[in-house]
């Protein structure tokens, strides 16, 4: 799959799952609570506006989620800059393409990419997360319904990435 449409297609996983997660027959009854929300009765405003930066920052999510789950990735970075690196012949070159010949398909399975996904939320998105919510003087429960939530969409975010994601110079 190409990576453009990947990231494109990919960047809707946080929404989808969100749509899921918040609604009332999942967590949303619990989010809702936490945050104070009261229902009025009114429809809500902005929805457009809403879904589309939902949707634009899970392709943002989608674009970076390889340099954290695809280990591959690592050696284009340390390569990239290297005199000889993307010139067919050179020597730099061909220990690149021996090296992704013989190593480019270890550690890319959907299962893996869901492992650093998880892994990306616990050690980053819960830092994050955490710490504004204690600021904001919010609960526990808080902090672990929004956790939760991207611990998911980021495990199938990265199982996607290590299942699709091609790497090219």
């Amino acid at each position: 799959m190409n990576n453009l449409v990947l990231a494109f297609v990919g960047g809707l996983t946080p929404l989808l799952i969100g749509f899921i997660w918040y609604s009332d027959k999942a967590l949303g009854k619990a989010w809702k609570k936490e945050i104070g929300f009261v229902d009025d009765g009114s429809q809500p405003t902005g929805l457009g506006k809403i879904f589309l930066f939902s949707y634009l920052f899970g392709v943002l999510i989608m674009f970076f989620i390889p340099s954290v789950v695809i280990h591959q990735f690592h050696m284009v970075s340390t390569l990239n800059g290297t005199e000889g690196f993307g010139q067919e012949g050179s020597v730099v070159q061909q220990f690149y393409q021996d090296f992704v010949q013989q190593y480019g398909g270890k550690f890319r399975t959907f299962k893996h990419g869901v492992l650093h996904g998880t892994i990306a939320a616990l050690f980053f998105v819960l830092p994050i997360i955490g710490l504004n919510a204690i600021f904001e003087k919010k609960t526990f429960k808080y902090i672990f319904i929004h956790v939760g939530y991207w611990a998911f969409t980021l495990a199938i975010m990265g199982g996607l990435a290590c299942q699709f994601y091609t790497i090219n110079h």
